[in-house]
């Protein structure tokens, strides 16, 4: 009692409301880097029982919206050169009206006899979407289970398949990360870093048999499970096919996350912040669509830590010394624990060198959230049809 009134009698009661207001935020943050993160770490999907005794035929579904001789010429030959101990095929789906571009695609065929062809002639009239896309690709595919991926990105490594193969031996949904490429400068990180954070969310709820999203890049489930649930939800948008069809599919023991540094796509970035903005307002929309409990989640994280480094800095510049030192511990005493953490996740996908300096996107982070978030006021048109 009387340490409480020597707290009143020194900082009044706005310091006592500051001091715990600071302990709270402190603790929700400890919370959820101690828990609810360290779930990801600590995962290990072996522990999952097998539905399969060995690797499945894999069919590789990539949609074309181009004339892309890019991928053609890098990213497919990296694909093809998957080690799988099973048999594999990419189903590639054109939308175009190149005949020449078709024509080289179906002669590759010579070189690749597991590469399948299909093509959407495109017509301005009547746009075809990803689902669209996938849906003819999904359809077109000689094996069960399917992964579904995207030519913005590529496989970190000649295994990728393989390890996505095995997850498919402990459930009929396979969710694999994506990392963005690497490349110099402070936009590049934070775009880097960004993928992580965000993905750090769904993660840990699919760790904890609570999965509502995967990577649209890198994910994958069984023909079965698709057509039986009547294909992709949401057809009247543009996106939803790595999120709101995977929550209408996914159960609490049917998904397989692969946490395995080879199992990692990387995206190739088409921009600096402005795209990776963009990129998050454009997909934000399906957010919007997401139960309530998950964004509850993710809002509390993002909320708490604003709030707790805004009321530590004011605590920094404004209060006595004791208080100063106080707050400086606390602030001191999360960022070794959120480092830790996100260092260890980091190296569960392979990011590792993104944990060093992870302060500098601890700081912006928020300003980076309120940009999308002000961004995600104006309805994007292009997601709806």
């Amino acid at each position: 009692m009387h340490f409480f009134d020597y707290i009143v009698s020194n900082y009044g009661w706005q310091g006592v409301a500051l001091a715990a207001c600071i302990i709270v935020l402190f603790f929700i943050q400890l919370y959820y880097y101690s828990f609810t993160y360290g779930q990801i770490s600590r995962f290990r999907n072996s522990r999952r029982k097998k539905i399969l005794e060995s690797e499945p035929p894999l069919s590789v579904v990539v949609p074309l919206f181009s004339e892309d001789y890019r991928y053609i010429e890098d990213t497919l030959p990296m694909l093809m050169g998957q080690q799988y101990a099973s048999t594999f095929e990419v189903v590639l789906v054109y939308i175009g009206a190149n005949n020449d571009f078709y024509e080289e695609l179906t002669r590759m065929r010579l070189a690749y006899p597991n590469l399948t062809v299909t093509k959407i002639e495109y017509n301005p009239r009547f746009p075809i979407s990803v689902k669209m896309a996938l849906n003819v690709g999904i359809k077109s595919a000689h094996n069960e289970h399917i992964i579904i991926s995207t030519t913005d990105s590529q496989p970190s490594s000649e295994q990728w398949l393989a390890m996505m193969g095995k997850a498919f031996m402990r459930g009929n949904i396979v969710l694999g990360y994506t990392a963005i490429e690497p490349s110099k400068g402070l936009k590049n990180y934070l775009m880097r870093i960004s993928r992580l954070q965000m993905s750090m969310y769904w993660l840990a709820q699919s760790v904890n048999h609570q999965t509502y999203r995967g990577n649209r890049n890198n994910f994958g489930f069984t023909k079965s499970l698709y057509f039986g649930n009547k294909g992709f939800s949401h057809l009247s948008m543009n996106i939803g096919e790595e999120d709101l069809f995977i929550q209408r599919i996914a159960k609490r023991n049917n998904v397989s996350t692969v946490l395995i540094p080879k199992a990692t796509m990387v995206e190739h970035p088409w921009g600096g912040l402005r795209w990776w903005v963009g990129k998050l307002r454009h997909y934000g929309e399906a957010y919007k669509l997401y139960p309530v409990e998950v964004r509850n989640t993710v809002e509390w994280d993002l909320t708490t830590q604003s709030l707790f480094i805004l009321t530590s800095l004011f605590a920094l510049i404004f209060m006595p010394l004791e208080f100063k030192i106080a707050a400086a511990l606390l602030l001191l005493i999360r960022y070794l624990v959120v480092t830790l953490r996100v260092r260890a996740i980091a190296k569960r996908v392979g990011e590792e060198s993104v944990a060093l300096r992870y302060w500098i996107f601890d700081l912006l982070n928020p300003l980076l959230m309120l940009c999308v978030r002000t961004a995600m006021l104006r309805k994007d048109s292009t997601v709806w049809r």
